[in-house]
This record gives structure tokens, sequence and C-alpha cells, in this order.
């Protein structure tokens, strides 16, 4: 279950900030499981506790698919004036469960494609839900708009494909309502969901651009929901994304998944970029699959292309109809070559561009005038508007030209086919294109290459009506393919063309044209062999696989929801990570006598994000209460010059520190600073020196700090992806001229380290101990607070002290991060002032333990103080 401690953060997560509208009625209670009955009346309140269970009775796991539209097909019937309802066999929502055991239960959330108004509305849910598993998200006619053919299609699909709303009357602006449209609609769709799910046992899939911020909803409710989701359109380059207002919002929502599925690495890529860019979020492949560190959790990227439903195309294939299709088609056009184009009609598929290029091809290479047709077939457009008509047009009027110009009596170079064309006709197509073009100036997946090579090799059925066998008649296939389609990258035996060079495509088709049969059969054999293992089945078995392995780790964490709106995201800590109380550490700090209290600077004493760096009035007086009691030795570790630290604590006197990660340490003030590196041994900085400022020159926006211990290379203020690309390149070009100097290099946030070996906060920290402990002093608790990565080096050294065999006694440990993130400490306080007011606890704690005499006597503290450091020292 999801701990309850989050319950709180989720109380102030409202949605009442965006405002968005309630369902107007939630689905009837149903029997999930004979004689259970779901008691949920709906939402429930968006500030429950996300220990809430759903309406499932039952523990089997089952598969939860969201998409825009369910998988159904929906007409009224004329005489009874009932809805009637059946599958839609063509849906990919349908065609998934093919790889998946028949016994395998899938629910399947989504609108339907007609107005069922209000008083239908709950009779309707009744019967899909028991009949077809099916429950439709209602949404009120006036946000199914503004979502749909406003947010959906005329900001996101655009955007997606690279186009930018430049001028009014070619694209959208953004508009703030059609975005609230689009929150709202999903939050129906969550309704929904949380209506049905068990969220211990049901993987839920969410599918498309539609839904982009539904697993914001639904992470809210359910912190361990097991969630992924699958983009089928491209996803554009930073420089495209991050014009939208919304970006951000966009991309906290798919992260709030477990598992972010696209068709290629392009896509993924961009992503990626944008996280980096946008979130400040890095990535990393672990164990070959690459995983997002967020605020604990890891979010897993998926990459593999759907595939097609073969079952259903080579049924097409057998049926009778097609047979004779071909056989008109064979008749028809016999003695020529043909070319077939198969595209909706819409901007985006280049339709334009690949009549022009066959406009080139019969202007350049003379010989296939009178041999070769493309036959075009335009499927109906999804959208309307201005851009559409005006490609439409185009079409119409280049082909004319293109037919009056190399056209002859009985012979037209181009067939355009501008009708709702049936299935078994498009296979008889399919079947009989010596050469299949698809040349999209830009599409997510575009399935219509995998179909065309499956009806290429045809069935045994086919072949009979055709009257032909495999021996006869081997199976070939040539493909021309634009290089910006997601599936390009798994044809590798296509030919490869940009769409825009309408030469370049000419040329590709020429060749394809002229290739020996041979070839083109090899080149079909490899396309064949890919698309019949990689089919629709294969890929949602896959990817369902994964999101299995990306979830199973959700029950040994516990989670935290915190952030407003849409910025909600849930902290994932170990089990065991919980915050430092006061009154905990303060009844261990009384019954204890020698104390070791190692505390950071930066971010820790002073918040990071300060302007004045130097320690306030409160910081001196409770470091000066803290190192007054002697039975305390207190350090403070950090990666900061030995001179502004020695100089801003010097009212401190017994305060010991430890400079720049430990390379510089003094016991007190009245101490020399110590160090066991002699300026001999920097000679290593003379070679680095120059290569880190030939990298410096390189990357606009790095620089360089120097410091006496070490050399740091700093690319936070460049180009996020090309700074990243330069350090890494940093890092093998000072790990191969280093390779026999006595340094480290490391990477960092942000920056390239080079520094001595031994030079560690970790190390520093385990030197005062083994000091202690030689004087014998061994500490018997040991506290360490710390906010960075370089502060984990010092967790995981005192931890280590635990199992040290020359500790006389086990220490009582407190390792302690600022702030709430993945940690090898144990415990956690929210920011600064939670650490000062800790500190103060502390130093009222020494103050009441002392006799009254030293209470009264500043200079009998002190000099106690003082014995104590002689005693380390």
């Amino acid at each position: 279950m999801v701990s309850r401690s989050c319950a709180n953060f989720l109380d102030l997560s409202s949605w009442d900030l965006l405002d968005f509208p309630q369902t107007q009625r939630p689905l009837p209670r149903v029997m999930t499981v004979p004689g259970i009955v779901s008691e949920l009346e709906g939402d429930g309140g968006g500030g429950s506790s996300s220990d809430v269970n759903s309406s499932t009775g039952g523990s089997h796991e089952r598969k939860i698919i969201v998409a825009n539209m369910l998988p159904l097909q929906t007409k009224r019937d004329a005489e009874t004036g009932q809805w009637c309802f059946t599958w839609d066999e063509d849906s990919l929502l349908i065609q998934l469960r093919d790889g998946f055991p028949p016994d395998t239960e899938f629910v399947y959330i989504g609108s339907l494609n007609a107005d069922i108004s209000p008083g239908e509305q709950e009779a309707v849910s009744q019967k899909l839900l028991s009949e077809f598993n099916c429950v439709p998200a209602f949404l009120p006619k006036d946000i199914q708009e503004k979502y749909y053919r406003g947010f959906c299609k005329h900001h996101l699909w655009p955007l997606f494909h690279y186009m930018l709303p430049m001028f009014p009357d070619h694209g959208d602006r953004f508009d703030r309502r059609l975005w609230q449209a689009y929150v709202s609609a999903n939050k129906i769709f969550s309704d929904r969901v949380m209506e049905v799910i068990n969220p211990e046992d049901d993987y839920v899939w969410i599918q498309d651009y539609h839904l982009m911020v539904l697993p914001t909803f639904l992470r809210k409710r359910f912190n361990r929901i097991k969630l992924g989701f699958f983009l089928h359109s491209p996803f554009p380059s930073s420089e495209i994304y991050r014009t939208l207002p919304v970006r951000d919002d966009l991309l906290r929502g798919l992260l709030n998944c477990d598992l972010i599925g696209f068709h290629t690495f392009d896509y993924a890529r961009h992503f990626l970029s944008c996280c980096s860019r946008m979130l400040g979020l890095d990535y990393e492949s672990k164990r070959g699959h690459i995983g997002l560190d967020y605020f604990g959790r890891t979010v897993f990227i998926k990459i593999l292309p759907i595939g097609i439903h073969i079952g259903r195309l080579e049924s097409v294939l057998n049926l009778p109809s097609t047979a004779a299709k071909m056989k008109e088609i064979q008749e028809q056009f016999k003695g020529k070559k043909l070319i077939l184009g198969i595209d909706d009609m819409d901007i985006f598929k280049g339709i334009s561009l690949k009549l022009i290029a066959m406009e080139h091809l019969f202007e350049t290479y003379r010989h296939v005038r009178g041999k070769v047709v493309l036959i075009q077939i335009v499927n109906p457009a999804r959208a309307s508007g201005k851009d559409v008509e005006e490609a439409k047009k185009e079409i119409y009027v280049t082909s004319k030209r293109i037919n009056e110009r190399y056209g002859s009596p009985g012979y037209h170079p181009v067939i355009l086919i501008d009708r709702l064309v049936p299935r078994y006709e498009k296979t008889a197509y399919y079947a009989m294109a010596d050469c299949c073009l698809v040349n999209a100036v830009r599409d997510g997946m575009n399935l219509v290459p995998y179909k065309y090579i499956i009806c290429r090799q045809g069935t045994p059925g086919l072949d009979k009506a055709m009257g032909v066998t495999s021996r006869d008649s081997p199976r070939t296939s040539m493909l021309v393919v634009s290089e910006f389609i997601g599936c390009s990258p798994s044809l590798s035996g296509a030919i490869r063309v940009n769409p825009w060079d309408v030469d370049a495509v000419a040329e590709a088709v020429n060749l394809a044209l002229k290739m020996s049969e041979a070839e083109k059969r090899l080149r079909h054999e490899k396309h064949y062999h890919y698309v019949s293992t990689h089919d629709v089945g294969y890929w949602a078995k896959s990817f369902l696989q994964d999101l299995e392995r990306a979830s199973q780790d959700h029950y040994n964490k516990r989670c935290w929801g915190i952030g407003f709106g849409l910025s909600f995201r849930v902290l994932s800590l170990s089990p065991s990570f919980r915050k430092l109380s006061v009154d905990h550490i303060v009844s261990t700090y009384r019954r204890t006598e020698r104390r070791a209290i190692f505390l950071d600077y930066d971010g820790t004493l002073v918040p990071e994000s300060s302007l004045v760096k130097t320690p306030t009035a409160e910081v001196l007086s409770v470091l000066k209460s803290l190192c007054d009691d002697p039975k305390n030795t207190v350090f403070i570790v950090s990666g900061r010059g030995w001179e502004s630290l020695g100089d801003w604590l010097s009212p401190c006197e017994n305060l010991g520190i430890a400079a720049e990660h430990g390379y510089f340490i003094r016991w007190s003030s009245k101490k020399e600073w110590e160090t066991c590196y002699s300026s001999a041994e920097a000679e290593w900085k003379t070679i680095v020196e120059p290569v880190m400022r030939s990298y410096m020159d390189a990357t606009d926006g790095s620089t360089i700090e120097f410091k006496e211990s070490a050399l740091v290379w700093h690319h936070q203020d460049a180009d996020p992806d090309f700074g990243s690309c330069q350090a890494k390149e940093l890092l093998d070009h000072l790990e191969s001229v280093l390779a026999n100097e006595p340094v480290v290099v490391k990477r960092g946030q942000h920056i390239v380290e080079v520094k001595p070996q031994g030079v560690s906060k970790g190390l520093a920290v385990e030197k005062v101990i083994h000091r202690m402990v030689e004087n014998g002093i061994s500490p018997d608790m040991v506290m360490c607070i710390g906010d960075d990565r370089s502060d984990e080096d010092m967790f995981e050294s005192i931890l280590n002290t635990v199992t040290n065999p020359d500790l006389p006694m086990r220490p009582e440990i407190f390792a302690c991060t600022v702030g709430r993130k993945p940690s090898k400490a144990k415990y956690f306080l929210d920011d600064v002032s939670d650490v000062l007011k800790l500190l103060e606890g502390l130093g009222a704690a020494s103050s009441s333990s002392k006799p009254e005499y030293e209470q009264t006597s500043a200079s009998s503290s002190s000099s106690h103080a003082h014995v104590a450091f002689e005693s380390i020292i």
C-alpha cells in the first residue's frame, strides 16, 4: 500500500488551482467479481489518501488501455432507437491483444465517436462495461471540441510535426482556453480510470499525445500506480518543443509514468534533450535500458516501432474479391511497372512532393515514359482547414499537368484515387505494385511499407487463386521511403530519400525499377523477416513486459506526493529514510560523552540560493555553542577555499575546518592549516590547465575554477547538450594524459574536476575520526549533515565506521541530507532553517547538561573545550 505519510502532501496538491470541472455522472456501481459490488461513487475528493483502493475486488492483474477513442464502432438502430456497438477490428487497441494469452483481461477506457445524451449515458456505460469491458469517458460537447479539434489537432499535432504558427492564417496561436479544455478532458479520463482500477495489480497503458497530463492525475491519486505511456507521433527537437507555453506541464506529465515509449531513438533523444534543457534532468543507460532519475523514481525509456496485425491482412488477401481485383489490375496495367502511394490527405504526407518527383522522373528518364504508372490512393482527411484544402488543390493541379504532358491515349502516368477505397481493393494494389513510394515530410510511424511487404509475400490461398506457385514466382518488393518517417530505421533494405530533394527521389525510383530481381528478392526477404517477427502483438507484449520490470520496485520505497497542480510528482525514497527530529537526536546526544559533528557549509548552513555566502550571526552563535561543549569535536567540511572559510568562521575558536574537500585541515583557529600534499606534487596542473583552457575556448559559457588543491571545468552556463558532450570528451582526454599522475579525474554535476588522489570529504572525515581514536577519545556519536553529491562521500564514510574494528565501541550514527532526495543518508531535514533549528536544539542540550558553575562561567567552558581539542592534536 502507498504510505500514508504522503497524504498531507496530496492535500496540498489541490486541483482547484486549475478549476477542473467535475464529471457530471460517475460510472454506476458494477459487480466486478461475483458477490462483490464496488462502493466507489466517484473521485472521493482530490486530496484523499493514495492508500484508497479502487472498485475492483479481484486480485488478478489486468491491462487497462486508455486512449482518446474506444475501439468500438457506434451506431443507433433505426427501428428501436437503441445504441448498437461492435468491435472495430482494425483498431490497434484490439489487435495488440494478440501478444497475450487468451485469458488476459483487458479494460478499455476512452470516448465514443457518437453524441450520447446525458440521459442515456448511464445505460450505455453499463452496457459497454458488461459486454465489452469498455468504460466510456463522456466529454461535454464544448470541452470535446476545444480539447480534440482545438488543442490536440491545432496545437499539439502540428507542433509535434515541426509546424509552428508563424502566421495567423497558417496554424493557430496558443489559446489558454483550449489548454484548459485539454486538462479538463484529461481529468475526466482520470476519473474513469479511478472507478475501475485496482492499483496494486493493474497495469495502465496510455496511448498518444491526447492524454499527456493524465499520468499526473493518476500518480497523484495512486502514488504506486503501474503506468506506461506510448507516443505514436514524432517528438520534436527541443528548439521546436520549447516554443509551447505549457511545455513543462506536459513533460512532467510524461515523467509521472514508469515507462515512456517512442517509435525511434530520434524521438526519444529529443524528449531526453527537452528534459535536460527545461527540467535539468540527466539520463543514463542502465543495463541496456535508458533511465531518467526523477525525484528518486527511475523513469525508463522504451524504443520500439509498432508493428501490424499480419493475420488481419492475410485474411483480406485470401478473399475472392481481392484475387479478382488483382487480376483486373494485372490486365489493366499489363506490361507496365506500378508504383504505389497510399497516404492520408494532410500536409505532412508529402503527396505534392511525390508528384513533383514523378514529374522529374518522366522528364529526366525518358525510357520510363509510357511504362511506369503511379497509383496514388488518397485516404480521406482526418482534419479540415485551409492548409488541407490548399494541399488537395495542388495535388489535383500537379497530377493533371503530368498526365497532360506525359500521357497519351490509353495511358495516364498518374492515377489519383480520391475516394474511400475498400480494404480488399487497397490490398490488391499492395500485392500488385512493383515499388511502394512513401514520401512523407514528417510522420510518427507510417505502416504502409509494412503492409506492402506482407501483401507482396502473399499467402498460399492467394497463390492458388491467382494460379501461381512460389517457385514459379519468387517474392520481391521494393521500397523508397522518406528518412523522416518512423518506420525508416527498421527498413534497412529500403532506399531512403529526402522528400524535399525531388531529383534524388526521382533517381531513387528509377534505381528501384531497374534493380535486379535477385537483389529485390534479398531485400524483400530481409524486410519480411523483420516485419513478420515484430508484429503488433510483439510490440505490445514487449512494452508491457518492460512496464512490469520498470514498476517492480514500487513497494520497496516510501512515497511522498509533492507539488501543486500539474507540477505534482512523487518523491520515492528508501523505507528507512525519515526526518531527523530534535527530540530523537537530543536523547542520544545527552547520554553520549564523545561526539563528532561534521557539517557542510553551502546548502547546509547557508542557503545555496543566497547571494551572501558569509555566515549569519545565528550560524556563528550555534556553531560557537556546539564548539564550547568539551564533549564535542565539530568540523566544517566544505569544498570552499581555506582563506574564506578561515576568515568567515574565525569567531568560533574551537571549530575545526576541512577546506577544499579536506585538502586543507585546521583543528582550531589557534592552529595552522595542515596538508599532506607538497607544492611539488602539483606539477600535474601544468598539464591540466592548457587542456581545460582549450575546452573552455571551444565551449561558450564554460569556465575554469582554480583551487590550490584542484582545477575544475564548469559547463553549467553552456548549452546543455554541447556542454555534456564536451565534458565527456574532456574526461576521456584528461584520463589519457594523466594516466601516470597521482590524481583523479571526476565528472560531477556540470563539472569536470581534477584533484590529487585521496582528497574527498569522506577521507577528511575518516582522518578526523582516526585522530580521535588515536588520542583515546573514540566517538560514541557521529553526526554528519550535508546537501549535495560530495557530501555522499561523508555519509558513506561515517556509515563504514560502524564496522571499523579499531573502534572500541559502535557509535551512534546520524547521517542526514538536506532536502528530500535519494541519498546514502538515513535521515533528512527539509532546508537550512531546519538544520539550524536542530543545531540550536543540540546547543541548548549542551547548555542544560553543564554543571551550574560552568553555565555561569564562560572562561571555564572555553577552557574545557580547549583541553578537548588539545587532546586530539
